[in-house]
């Protein structure tokens, strides 16, 4: 006999986390977890407004398909049972993770992977004005790598603001679709003279067919514009890499998969997050042997993160634990 129980844990910032959509000071996840036989497998998702979601709407989408899920529900029926998205990010993880207590097994094994490898996170610089975000990424230039978010109107400023202030840090910037058309090249190449490795989502999705037609002076990663397998084909020609986030993906069976197809056809990995605890990043450490850039500092972000939460040192995030999942 399964049983299911679902709640909303609250985790305050250590600072406001800002980006071109707006800001926020604390981050709402819901937590799926799932009883059998004395074991326990639990799953984080964060709702994300950008994409319709609440933490209620999330709860609700679950509460929908319990009966399955306490029915014995397995990862693969949870895909047709739930869409992409958060909910199914939640109820798909704390599977994974019973799976692995009730198997003995880790859940990297249970992906096909050999060991799991500590790796090197992003992370992020807010947006704020150029003197501000210097002075951010000044505190974090010890950091190999940052992330750092854009805005559009004086982006230019701030890209060469945080460079200065971060000379030796491979810098990775984001604009959360608030580039347009007009801007694009003259703000990738102002990239391009500051060292940016990747450029992440200039244009709003559905609206960046200009990326297949201008020139691209350094990478550029898909993030709202790729959620999973369906839309795959129509990046090839706009993006030279994906964002795989487990809460788009709707978890870590889809993203294992899309992360596969994507690199089929050419398309390289971003692991990315929410900004969440150790318990939502776990997971997404199994995407990390096969990315170019990873972006799972969510929980750095926080002013205290799980106590049972993943070991960090600097930037280097190590596996989790089997207390923490999987």
């Amino acid at each position: 006999m399964r049983t299911l129980t679902l709640s909303i844990d609250r985790f305050p910032l250590a600072r406001a986390f800002v980006i071109s959509r707006g800001a926020k000071t604390e981050a709402v996840v819901v937590v799926a977890e799932i009883r059998q036989g004395g074991f326990r497998g639990r799953g984080e998702c964060t709702p994300y407004a950008r994409y319709g979601e609440t933490p209620d709407s999330v709860i609700a989408q679950i509460e929908n398909v319990r009966a399955r899920i306490e029915a014995g529900a397995d990862r693969e029926a949870v895909q047709t049972l739930l869409p992409p998205g958060a909910a199914r990010n939640a109820v798909d993880c704390a599977l994974w993770d019973l799976d692995a207590k009730r198997l003995d097994m880790r859940a990297f094994a249970m992906a096909g992977l050999h060991a799991l490898r500590p790796a090197t996170t992003c992370y992020t610089v807010s947006v704020g004005d150029p003197a501000t975000m210097a002075a951010h990424a000044r505190e974090a230039a010890h950091r190999p790598l940052l992330k750092v978010k854009l805005a559009g109107e004086g982006d230019e400023a701030r890209i060469a603001a945080v460079r200065a202030a971060a000379p030796e840090a491979t810098l990775v910037v984001d604009a959360n679709e608030a580039w347009d058309e007009a801007s694009l090249e003259r703000r990738l190449e102002a990239c391009a003279e500051a060292g940016v490795a990747l450029v992440e989502q200039p244009l709003p999705a559905g609206k960046d067919e200009a990326l297949g037609r201008v020139r691209r002076a350094i990478p550029v990663c898909a993030d709202e514009s790729a959620h999973d397998r369906a839309g795959l084909a129509a990046l090839r020609e706009r993006y030279d890499a994906i964002n795989v986030k487990l809460d788009k993906t709707g978890g870590l069976t889809e993203a294992l998969t899309l992360a596969a197809e994507a690199e089929k056809i050419g398309l390289g990995i971003f692991v990315g997050c929410m900004v969440a605890s150790s318990l939502a990043m776990a997971p997404a450490m199994l995407l990390s042997p096969r990315a170019r850039f990873v972006d799972l500092d969510g929980p750095l972000l926080l002013a205290n993160d799980r106590p049972e939460g993943l070991r960090y040192e600097n930037s280097t995030i190590y596996p989790p634990e089997p207390e923490l999942w999987g």
